[in-house]
């Protein structure tokens, strides 16, 4: 089997704490990543092209035990990726939807405009039949919009999560003189982080 090129993300944290949100009570296989942490990484894997694996390398002070690390990040991923399945789901539900609505009311614009410029001929009728004509199109946009461009981003940023829910995890040795990738300070929600700041 051939094994696909990997992109390392590099990550420089002090703990492996600063990873996950300091107010998630959950065990520590089920904990949310801290938001600036998912932030960084998921910039960065936007970066990445499709046909490579990521790997997550984490570098910090004190090497530590990362025994349910990538479990925890994957786990993380995937339900992230699940919730963006449940959306892409509702919105191509509400797209079904709005495009039955859309083409019921559409034709009953469309016969009804034509049925009143055959009972009253004239330039009233013409006036009042192009506005439904008009009326009946304009409600075909909001299908239209969801069908041509709403999915999109949803969709990739699924499949960006779906590949992140695969992501390799592991912790480097300290690499002395090499600046850090990402700085701890700026996990504002992390009270240990800031304090050291």
């Amino acid at each position: 089997m051939n094994k696909l090129p990997t992109n390392a993300i590099r990550l420089n944290l002090r703990e492996l704490a600063q990873l996950f949100n300091s107010m998630d009570p959950s065990p520590f296989v089920e904990r949310d990543l801290d938001a600036d942490a998912e932030e960084y990484i998921t910039s960065w894997a936007r970066e990445v092209p499709p046909g490579r694996e990521l790997e997550l390398a984490i570098t910090l002070a004190e090497m530590a035990d990362d025994t349910g690390l990538e479990q925890a990040v994957r786990r993380y991923f995937s339900s992230r990726a699940a919730i963006k399945r449940l959306e892409f789901g509702q919105l191509m539900r509400r797209g079904r939807v709005s495009l039955g609505i859309g083409s019921l009311f559409l034709v009953l614009c469309l016969l009804l405009g034509e049925f009143l410029a055959k009972s009253n001929p004239g330039a009233v009728s013409d006036i009042i039949r192009e506005g439904l004509t008009i009326a009946g199109w304009v409600a075909m946009w909001r299908p239209l919009e969801i069908y041509l461009y709403d999915w999109w981003p949803l969709f990739e940023e699924r499949r960006r999560l779906d590949r992140l829910a695969r992501i390799r995890v592991r912790i480097v040795a300290p690499d002395d003189g090499q600046m850090p990738i990402f700085s701890p300070a700026i996990f504002a929600s992390d009270p240990v982080a800031t304090a050291a700041a």
